[in-house]
């Protein structure tokens, strides 16, 4: 099944929650940087 939707826009409508980031290596990473620069959040 093709979709039709364009790279950018599915990007956007990926996820953006903590537990959303948790799931994946990046995600963990990038929440980890994120409590580095402010803390915990």
């Amino acid at each position: 099944m093709h979709l039709k939707i364009r790279s950018s826009k599915s990007k956007k409508a990926k996820k953006t929650g903590f537990r959303t980031r948790q799931k994946s290596a990046g995600g963990r990473k990038v929440n980890r940087r994120q409590r580095a620069r402010h803390g915990s959040f």
